[in-house]
């Protein structure tokens, strides 16, 4: 039987921490190396099970010797109770707290960056449970602003840019009375476009395309008294994020943007200054979109997301004989 990478990692667990030449320290720090990589590379429910064990036993041999250790434990099992398929709220909200107690611990005994990511961690954390209303997002907001103290954009591009898209997501998800609801959808653009004054095409491709596709879906549903503008605004976006975008070596991201490029371009009159004429050939081009994505998410087995955009062309298809009628 051919084992598996987690299967493999837990025999060299074991194999450390019967080694005699190790210290105690040195097993628990090979045993959460060990659960680290089988976290990273695990494929299935039985994978992250087998990292947790991992976890557990190098946490119960820290006892109370050994905090800082202890807690970094505590954060390998916060992430996988976040992450897991299997999670629940009351998982996510173990998972909190992991984090939160871990924190604790971390803040005095080490590096700014290793406190900053269990903090960016946190953060998402509390925005999955905002749902549940067992989390407020404005401290999920916080915890993300504390994570920007330590990821600058000169240092930590990457960090900086996730860190900044997830405020702008927060920010939109935020529960406010209806004549505020252009507020959060303001600052979830004005989030998208600080992030995106300092990740760009060329240094940070991956980063930027993600804000731009993000920027121009807060700015296609802006609540505005300025639609076309703003539609006009999100096509630009997403022509942005297509700049590193493709077909084949970013199948579903593209397919991603190009799908929202043509949920704008259905509500996008052809000639912006002369809204009465329609857009004919707006929707021509939206079907267009919709159809090679449509391509790429059946191709790769992208069910849910095909579905969607199975319903957007039958819409579209249906406006685009209504105008053939009319004409």
């Amino acid at each position: 039987m051919t084992l598996s990478i987690t299967d493999s990692a837990v025999n060299a667990a074991i194999a450390a921490i019967s080694s005699e030449s190790a210290t105690a320290e040195e097993k628990i720090q090979m045993l959460i190396e060990i659960a680290q990589d089988s976290q990273k590379k695990a494929k299935n429910s039985q994978d992250l099970r087998n990292a947790m064990r991992l976890f557990y036993h190098a946490y119960q041999m820290c006892g109370d010797d050994y905090a800082l250790l202890k807690a970094r434990t505590k954060i390998g099992m916060a992430g996988i109770l976040q992450i897991s398929p299997d999670s629940t709220p009351q998982l996510l909200q173990q998972s909190k707290a992991d984090y939160e107690e871990a924190l604790e611990i971390l803040q005095k005994h080490a590096t700014a960056e290793e406190v900053a990511e269990a903090q960016m961690n946190l953060g998402l954390v509390l925005q999955s449970l905002v749902p549940y209303n067992l989390a407020r997002i404005t401290d999920s907001i916080q915890a993300y602003h504390e994570a920007l103290r330590v990821f600058s954009w000169q240092d930590y591009p990457q960090e900086y840019a996730i860190l900044y898209n997830n405020i702008a997501i927060a920010y939109l998800s935020m529960p406010m009375a209806s004549e505020r609801e252009y507020l959060r959808q303001g600052l979830a653009v004005q989030s998208f476009e600080v992030a995106l004054k300092h990740i760009n095409l060329i240094d940070h491709p991956r980063e930027y395309a993600m804000l731009q596709n993000n920027l121009g879906n807060a700015l296609q549903y802006l609540i505005s008294s300025h639609p076309v503008e703003n539609n006009l605004r999100a096509i630009a976006a997403y022509n942005e994020a297509l700049k590193a975008r493709n077909p084949r070596d970013t199948p579903l991201e593209y397919a991603n943007t190009v799908s929202n490029k043509a949920n704008a371009l259905f509500n996008l009159p052809d000639h912006p200054e002369k809204p009465e004429l329609g857009n004919p050939q707006n929707l021509l081009k939206a079907q267009a979109y919709y159809q090679e994505a449509w391509q790429i998410f059946t191709a790769h087995q992208q069910t849910e997301q095909a579905e969607i955009v199975a319903k957007a062309l039958q819409d579209l298809q249906i406006e685009i004989q209504a105008i053939s009628i009319l004409n």
